[in-house]
C-alpha cells in the first residue's frame, strides 16, 4: 500500500500506480474479462454513473455494480465527491513473471 500511494503522490500531473498481486491467480481473480472490458469502456470516458457504465458495456446495473466494487477495492477505479466512478489513468500495464521452479 505504500508504494501505491508514493505513485499516487509522485506523479507529475499524471495519475500513475502500481498495484501488485501475490499470485497471477488472484490477478486474474480481480481482472476478469467483464472487469477488464469494463475498464477498457471506462478509460478516457471521464466520471460515470453506474448505470452508464452498464451501459457503455451492454450488461446488467446489478452486475456491473459488483465489478465496480471490486475494482474500487483493487484501487483501479475511483469514486467522485457527486458518487460518480472513473478510471483515473491514461492505461494500464500488466506484467508478471513466470520462472522455472
Amino acid at each position: 500500500m505504500a508504494d501505491f500511494t508514493h505513485a499516487w503522490k509522485s506523479g507529475k500531473g499524471q495519475r500513475t500506480a502500481r498495484i501488485t498481486f501475490a499470485t497471477p491467480e488472484l490477478l486474474w481473480q480481480v481482472l476478469t474479462a467483464k472487469r477488464w472490458e469494463l475498464l477498457k469502456a471506462l478509460c478516457g470516458a471521464g466520471p460515470v454513473s453506474i448505470r452508464e457504465a452498464a451501459r457503455r458495456v451492454n450488461r446488467d446495473v446489478k452486475a456491473v455494480h459488483g465489478d465496480v466494487t471490486a475494482l474500487l477495492s483493487a484501487g483501479l477505479l475511483s469514486r467522485t465527491d457527486g458518487g460518480a466512478v472513473e478510471f483515473p489513468f491514461g492505461a494500464v500495464k500488466v506484467e508478471f513473471l513466470l520462472q522455472a521452479a
